[in-house]
């Protein structure tokens, strides 16, 4: 498998999208839960910077896949936070 894989030519974070995909086929309610959004924002800390290619995946991830509203507003507070030290 790719690192990386293109939708809608843009290139995009293949490990991203496998954890939004797991996260929306598991036993929940197929939204991205915070627990998931957890999960998301750990993977894109774990590399030290938000590359473009991470923020592209995650407006693609925001966008495309259902989020619990919760869950939705906190990544958005946590990523900016996060991304503004950076």
């Amino acid at each position: 498998m790719s690192y990386y894989k293109t939708i809608n030519g843009k290139k995009m974070d293949g490990n991203l999208l496998d954890l939004a995909e797991k996260a929306v086929k598991g036993g929940g309610d197929g939204r991205i839960s915070k627990a998931d959004a957890q999960t998301l924002l750990d993977a894109v800390k774990d590399g030290g910077s938000y590359t473009d290619i991470e923020k592209d995946t995650m407006e693609y991830i925001r966008h495309n896949f259902q989020w619990t509203d919760g869950a939705d507003e906190w990544f958005r507070s946590q990523i900016a936070s996060w991304a503004s030290t950076k």
